[in-house]
């Protein structure tokens, strides 16, 4: 008797530590992989949302821009850390399904080297052009010029194999024209070129680049969304155009390496609800063209997997391939 009640105390005193170390999660700052550019729609939801996940979880949350490949490099860098919590990463259509479904060689696979936490918002995408470079005010005008110079004009993407890439040759193949396609390392730089003129048009998130819609440094032709969104109620919807096929939103979430302890998960899942609940960061979010989302990681597994199929099926029906 006396031998098995020590047995069990030096059992609990065993699992003591384990479990003071669950509860105490997390001890130090956590750090937030975004994996584009600083200035794009990524790297703007993550600062809106990160601090006050930071204060909700009670240790900084440092944000960490990791560009390239659009976006596979910082994705991978979530993918290949430490299931310990401490490195999350925002993930989008591009790192989730759209560089997934483009490219054969990716170096992780998005659905089993990643842990689903939640979707944070979903956001409208749009087509912008230089007004100066490109003098139209509607989609039908721009069609139209496009067709009758082929190979003139280019538009701007956040990456090859990005969503920003599959929307303009999406949008090339159903409106049967020609515009040259530039990737860059995120939004934020093909933002910038595009008003310096460097480049003619643009495929972005809207909140990236709402500012310059508003400010007339770039004309909005059409959003892509359910319906026209508050902030722009004179820019109609790709649908409205004629061109329902392109009409995709995009989406940002937050992952974390693959075999994240339940335990952490539903902590970090917990403190983005509070933190998506605040009335400022709503608010913050909305204004900048975002719309709230949240929910369960098992919801976010479920958008995830069927963005997967959507884009994959896309890309064999238009034989996209890589630049």
């Amino acid at each position: 008797m006396f031998k098995r009640r020590n047995l069990l105390v030096l059992a609990l005193a065993g699992a003591l530590p384990m479990a003071v170390l669950a509860q105490a999660y997390p001890t130090k700052p956590v750090r937030l992989i975004v994996p584009f550019a600083p200035g794009g729609t990524t790297d703007i939801v993550a600062r809106v949302v990160g601090d006050r996940l930071g204060r909700e979880l009670g240790q900084p949350v440092i944000i960490e821009n990791r560009a390239g490949g659009g976006g596979t490099i910082g994705a991978d860098v979530v993918a290949k850390a430490a299931a310990d919590g401490y490195t999350l990463g925002m993930a989008t259509v591009s790192t989730m399904a759209t560089n997934p479904a483009t490219n054969p060689k990716m170096p992780y696979d998005s659905v089993k080297d990643l842990t689903p936490i939640l979707n944070l918002v979903n956001v409208p995408n749009v087509m912008t052009v230089n007004p100066t470079k490109i003098p139209v005010k509607n989609m039908k005008e721009a069609i139209e010029l496009f067709k009758k110079n082929p190979g003139k004009f280019s538009y701007a993407s956040s990456g090859s194999g990005g969503i920003s890439h599959l929307d303009g040759e999406a949008f090339k193949v159903m409106t049967g024209t020609f515009i040259v396609h530039i990737p860059y390392r995120g939004s934020g730089p093909a933002l910038n070129d595009t008003i310096a003129g460097q480049v003619d048009a643009q495929f972005d998130n809207l909140p990236s680049s709402l500012p310059h819609i508003r400010s007339g440094k770039l004309r909005a032709l059409a959003v892509m969304a359910d319906k026209r969104v508050e902030s722009l109620p004179d820019v109609p919807t790709f649908a409205e155009v004629g061109l329902k096929e392109v009409n995709n939103m995009a989406w940002y979430g937050l992952v974390g390496p693959a075999n994240l302890p339940r335990d952490v998960l539903q902590k970090v899942q917990a403190a983005a609800v509070r933190t998506l609940a605040d009335p400022d960061i709503r608010k913050r979010l909305a204004d900048g063209g975002s719309f709230v989302d949240g929910g369960t990681p098992e919801q976010f597994a479920q958008l995830i997997q069927r963005e997967l199929a959507l884009r994959r099926d896309i890309v064999k029906k238009q034989n996209i391939k890589l630049d």
